[in-house]
């Protein structure tokens, strides 16, 4: 070898190392892997959310209150939330839907047994899907006064308009961006619900007077 030569293997340069390490992508697939499977079990519980939540309001509205599908609800709704809680990363949109339909259940069986309207903290969910599903009840009680209304039970169909029209005032004194709670359509349907629900209590109310005599029948 003459001088300053060199030779092929000292010419040849060594290999660069990876820019990303193995382990690095391993670990990333890792990763999406359990998120995805996570993501399935959350869209799985809350589409049963939404079932059990559909089944007990039907039955309410059906005069039957099953103990046990209500406290099945409450259960699925706490257990929902805290796992949305746990890993805030999931795509939670259906999980909110569930939660909103859960509270909505909730807050129905509630009105039928003429108790206090439970909070949130009482739930176990945040205060967005809460509001939601209080939201989505004032529909429920516009559904309850026209039963109440095809009985001729007025006093019953005035005292349900007068909570509705106690939860649209509370619905509305929150404010807070689309971005953070999509309240405001819940808040503009809750308005026309309760003028219409007004409408037909004001109407029923003069069918029945017409229905009146004008003077008592006299004795013969």
């Amino acid at each position: 070898m003459t001088p300053g030569s060199r030779s092929s293997s000292e010419r040849r340069k060594a290999a660069p190392a990876p820019a990303l390490p193995e382990e690095t992508l391993v670990a990333i697939e890792t990763h999406l892997r359990n998120r995805e499977s996570r993501r399935d079990e959350v869209q799985d519980r809350a589409r049963q959310l939404r079932r059990r939540s559909q089944f007990v309001m039907h039955q309410l509205h059906q005069g039957r209150r099953l103990e046990a599908a209500v406290t099945d609800v409450r259960t699925g709704t706490r257990e929902l939330s805290v796992a949305l809680r746990q890993d805030a990363g999931l795509d939670s949109g259906s999980a909110l839907v569930a939660l909103q339909e859960g509270v909505e259940a909730i807050l129905l069986d509630a009105t039928y047994q003429d108790i206090p309207l439970p909070g949130p903290t009482d739930l176990g969910v945040e205060p967005e899907p809460y509001l939601l599903g209080l939201g989505d009840l004032i529909g429920e009680l516009r559904r309850r006064v026209l039963q109440e209304l095809s009985s001729d039970d007025l006093p019953e169909a005035e005292r349900l308009l007068a909570l509705m029209e106690e939860l649209t005032h509370a619905l509305a004194r929150f404010e807070a961006p689309r971005a953070i709670v999509a309240l405001k359509p819940k808040q503009d349907t809750a308005k026309g619900l309760v003028e219409r629900t007004r409408g037909d209590i004001t109407l029923a109310r003069l069918l029945g007077r017409a229905r009146l005599p004008a003077h008592p029948p006299e004795d013969e």
